[in-house]
């Protein structure tokens, strides 16, 4: 191509990501209702200005910024880590929840609820220093392959929502995480995949206590949970960690409840989001029946609260970013 030419489509290029900061959003109400929210709060004079300070934007983790089917992805590095211990302990093949665990029941894995699920995370996360669990997590999220798509699960985050984190900071907003993951799983590469940096990563957490080992200052994790950010949880976690009550809030299950509410439920201008799995033919189509990621309770609130319910098929001309595998995008 000539280079006069070539220089034109690069400026045609700049100018229509200008023009359109999220083009992965087709057009339609979720689009206008983020856009319309963005200027109206960012409108110096408006009667909904909000300053800088105050643009505190959550988003939950799970099946809101990346894939979550057809498990949880901390699950699938939890199943991996027993199968490492699980020489060690000759016992997990007739206790529940290991046994399903090391056999890949997910049906029953289900059934065991929270208590089941954090008996594995206590088993896989703890007895070590923070920084070795830092570097068994990186090991893992760089070679693990997701079984559907056999791409890293770095690389199934959702595209839309790398351009709207990226439209909010641009407008003044400051973005955290807020997902019943654990925090110490995923500060690691955040801001590598989001562009959120650790300290602005809230999950639940392990507890861990402080040590000097031959002279040595580590942090220790214990076989115990400090904390769930899940639920209820959620605002209580961004209370504790923000001291800010946000004004934009984006989930996508009925853990994310509370957290809507927390955020839409103050005086002044507010924006819930909830992302609805729809597109089975290139991700996934799950809500009230799904073990993972459920979303039930919070489609029945969404229009008595004002909550915007984002269709995946309906309002994504793109899922995956561009050089990835996905599924034909419309």
């Amino acid at each position: 191509m000539h280079r006069l030419a070539l220089s034109a489509v690069l400026v045609l290029a700049a100018l229509s990501a200008a023009a359109d900061p999220l083009p992965s959003w087709k057009d339609g109400p979720a689009k206008q209702a983020i856009t319309g929210f963005v200027t109206d709060v960012t409108k110096a004079g408006g009667k909904d200005f909000v300053p800088p300070a105050q643009r505190i934007a959550v988003f939950d983790n799970d099946g809101t910024l990346w894939i979550e089917q057809p498990m949880y992805t901390q699950l699938a590095f939890v199943l991996d880590r027993l199968k490492v211990l699980a020489p060690a302990h000759p016992e997990w093949t007739e206790q529940q929840p290991f046994k399903a665990a090391l056999e890949g029941d997910l049906a029953t894995l289900g059934a065991a609820g929270s208590e089941g699920l954090l008996q594995l995370v206590i088993a896989t996360h703890s007895g070590m220093t923070s920084a070795e669990f830092e570097t068994i997590a990186l090991d893992w999220i760089g070679a693990a392959r997701h079984p559907r798509f056999q791409q890293p699960y770095t690389q199934l985050i959702y595209q839309p929502m790398l351009e709207l984190l990226e439209y909010l900071r641009g407008n003044g907003f400051k973005t955290f995480i807020v997902s019943g993951g654990g925090a110490d799983f995923m500060r690691p590469w955040s801001e590598t995949v989001y562009g959120i940096p650790p300290e602005q990563v809230i999950g639940s957490q392990i507890a861990q206590r402080f040590e000097v080992r031959d002279g040595v200052p580590v942090i220790v994790r214990e076989p115990e949970v400090a904390f769930i950010d899940d639920q209820a949880g959620k605002p209580v976690g961004i209370q504790r960690h923000i001291g800010r009550r946000p004004i934009l809030a984006f989930g996508n299950s009925d853990g994310d409840i509370q957290m809507l509410q927390w955020t839409t439920g103050a005086p002044g201008p507010s924006l819930g989001l909830i992302l609805h799995h729809t597109d089975a033919e290139r991700e996934y189509a799950y809500d009230r029946e799904s073990h993972f990621g459920r979303l039930d309770k919070a489609l029945a609130l969404a229009p008595e609260n004002g909550w915007v319910l984002v269709s995946m098929k309906d309002a994504w001309s793109h899922l995956f970013p561009p050089t990835q595998g996905s599924q034909p995008d419309e």
